[in-house]
């Protein structure tokens, strides 16, 4: 499908002022101005943080509260545990607060519950095995913020609670300690998108600001939040921005034994926000999603070698693991749709038996990808209850969708772009139908893909220098995505499909210019263009190192015929 291309209009004397102010390339100063990074400030903290551009972490609402109470269990031994998550930004968050608490001489333990068998976040079960283990303070990380049945439960059994959150509150806020959440209607610290691992790393800055300790107390630790950062898909801006940049300066020299063993064993060479997104982040996420969370855990805060290359051969098969079972789902769950002919709707509901509750919101996302549709995957167990994920396409509020389905649903939860869904068997086709019925109304078929477009550029004007400016712009994330550029009436030299026909290959000349491109999964198009046809291009400029020879290439987001 093509997408509609959103050039930016550029406000030329703003790009003409930033360039020769700051001097930078024309390129570079377009993309600045593009993303509304205009004024002084805003210009030096994006291109070059520093430590001093972090917030004052006393801002935040309940932050007093909760060093003070620490501070006691640091002064009274007591005994104190970490409510986890079983993701990356959980796995980082608890990782960070434990080494900084242990740090401070408090041995403190952690809990994270098991993605298969308890799911997401607090539950009465586990607050009560924490209580009878004795345990006198619980502090919950990446989690929490909707747990007010649980923390009311853990109240009456005497064990206080510490909540640090980055979701979304419900009216009510739990009547914990103390609520450190950003996203608090009656919030006033500046930034309400840190990952659950920055507000954890917040605590860990305010406890080292109250007991005068040096900042590299708790900077050492920006390695592992960065990572979590990275991983959860947090825009990266901002205070974000300042972890990420700083935090991947760390993530090269890390000393976190179990770091550098997952980096080591992913393949990739250099490490920016793509080794983290791409490289590191699956293998972690693999853990939880086959119910081996401690795992991920145990390798990063492990300081033996043995069991760190122990631990990271198992993330590895599981990562592995992961991967078939995901791409059986995904071959299952396709067959389906061509079979019944889902694609044919506004959306696409699917089931299957058995299929793994831990991979098919992967496989869910795949499949919106591949269709530009809602879809929806169930996994149905032997009685009839199904479980399962959903992600949406920009432009349509699938949890909102939900709402207007709730007869047919058991239970959901989750936000515009993804969701989590019980549902019984026998109300399938009702809430099919339902669903279907939602994205008629809102006129789904209207919404188009866009392609977001820096700027418009000749082949003339790329060189090696040029692309290395970009990585000025680095990380690349959430709200900072990698730039991309139009090419237009490129002439195909040469083309040919790559990988058993899934990818495509071209080489392009403009005037006496050639360079090279790479279209990943784009394989079919080789049929349809040919040698000397004029093409527009819109992609990321990026340089192939293949065999220590550096190439110019154009990593394809989109194509089209030149008009």
């Amino acid at each position: 499908m093509n997408k509609k291309w959103q050039i930016y209009e550029t406000d030329e004397e703003k790009v003409k002022n930033i360039k020769e102010k700051y001097k930078i390339n024309n390129l570079l100063a377009i993309i600045l101005v593009n993303r509304g990074i205009t004024d002084e400030e805003e210009i030096r903290q994006f291109l070059k943080p520093t430590r001093q551009d972090f917030y004052d972490p006393y801002l935040m609402k309940d932050m007093e509260i909760a060093v003070e109470r620490i501070v006691k269990a640091i002064e009274n031994q007591e005994k104190v545990i970490i409510y986890g998550d079983y993701d990356v930004d959980g796995i980082t968050s608890t990782t960070v607060l434990k080494k900084f608490l242990k740090d401070l001489g408090l041995e403190v333990s952690y809990y994270i519950p098991n993605r298969l068998n308890e799911g997401y976040g607090l539950n009465k079960t586990a607050v009560e095995k924490i209580v009878n283990e004795g345990y006198s303070l619980m502090i919950t990380v990446d989690c929490g913020i909707t747990g007010i049945e649980e923390i009311d439960y853990a109240n009456s059994l005497g064990l206080e609670v510490i909540v640090t959150d980055h979701h979304e509150p419900l009216e009510e806020l739990p009547k914990a300690l103390a609520v450190i959440d950003n996203k608090r209607k009656d919030s006033k610290y500046p930034f309400r998108d840190l990952a659950g691992v920055g507000v954890a790393f917040k605590v860990c800055q305010a406890l080292g600001m109250r007991l005068g300790l040096k900042e590299e107390s708790y900077l050492k630790y920006l390695d592992i939040v960065c990572v979590g950062t990275i991983s959860d898909i947090v825009p990266l801006v901002d205070e974000n921005r300042v972890i990420t940049k700083l935090g991947l300066l760390l993530v090269k020299q890390t000393r976190n034994v179990g770091l550098r063993s997952i980096i080591n064993s992913s393949g990739y060479s250099k490490i920016d926000s793509n080794t983290i997104s791409f490289g590191v982040a699956p293998r972690i996420n693999a853990c939880g999603r086959m119910g081996k969370a401690e795992e991920a855990l145990e390798l990063l805060l492990s300081n033996d070698i043995y069991k760190v290359n122990e631990l990271t051969k198992k993330l590895n098969e599981h990562n592995k693991e992961r991967q078939e079972i995901e791409k059986g789902i995904f071959e299952s769950a396709t067959e389906k749709i061509e079979k019944n002919h889902l694609d044919d709707n506004r959306t696409i509901v699917v089931g299957g038996s058995g299929w793994h509750h831990g991979v098919i919101g992967i496989v869910s996302s795949k499949i919106t990808d591949m269709y530009f549709k809602p879809s929806i995957l169930l996994s149905f167990e032997e009685d009839g209850i199904g479980k399962g994920s959903g992600r949406s396409i920009p432009g349509f509020d699938l949890h909102g969708a939900l709402m207007k389905c709730q007869d047919s649903l058991e239970k959901f939860g989750g936000h515009s772009m993804a969701v989590g869904v019980t549902i019984r068997k026998e109300k399938l086709e009702e809430f099919r139908k339902e669903f279907e019925k939602v994205a008629e109304e809102e006129k789904i078929e209207e919404i188009v893909p866009v392609l977001n477009i820096d700027s418009k550029i000749d082949l003339s004007y790329v060189d090696k220098e040029m692309i290395d400016s970009l990585k000025e712009l680095e990380p690349f994330g959430e709200a900072n995505k990698m730039p991309i550029f139009a090419f237009k009436n490129l002439r195909i030299d040469s083309i040919r499909a790559l990988s058993e026909g899934k990818h495509l290959k071209l080489t392009l000349k403009e005037d006496n210019r050639i360079i090279n491109a790479i279209g990943f999964n784009m394989g079919s198009l080789a049929e349809e263009y040919r040698i000397g046809d004029k093409i527009d291009l819109a992609g990321v400029l990026e340089i192939n190192t293949f065999n220590g020879v550096d190439n110019l290439q154009i990593n394809i987001k989109d194509v089209m015929k030149s008009i």
